[in-house]
């Protein structure tokens, strides 16, 4: 089965490599499955922090997209 749609991929940029440990820079991962990784992390690991979530799980300067398939700039709220 083939599809005309483009999946929307997103790589970290080398320069932000600290903030998202186990997250390889450079590498093309699925926008939509990155972002859950690190949304699920988020609620694990600062599930007692009261400073509230990021605006975009994926910050447009900290990672490049390509690709058009799903919603574009996507916000996502807790709570």
């Amino acid at each position: 089965m083939t599809t005309d749609t483009v999946v929307r991929e997103a790589r970290l940029r080398p320069e932000f490599a600290e903030r998202y440990p186990g997250i390889d820079p450079g590498v093309w991962y699925t926008a939509a499955t990155l972002a859950e990784h690190l949304l699920a992390r988020f609620i694990r690991h600062d599930a007692s922090d009261p400073t509230p979530s990021p605006p975009r799980i994926l910050h447009p300067g900290h990672f490049e997209f390509r690709g058009s398939a799903g919603m574009r700039g996507g916000r996502i709220t807790l709570g």
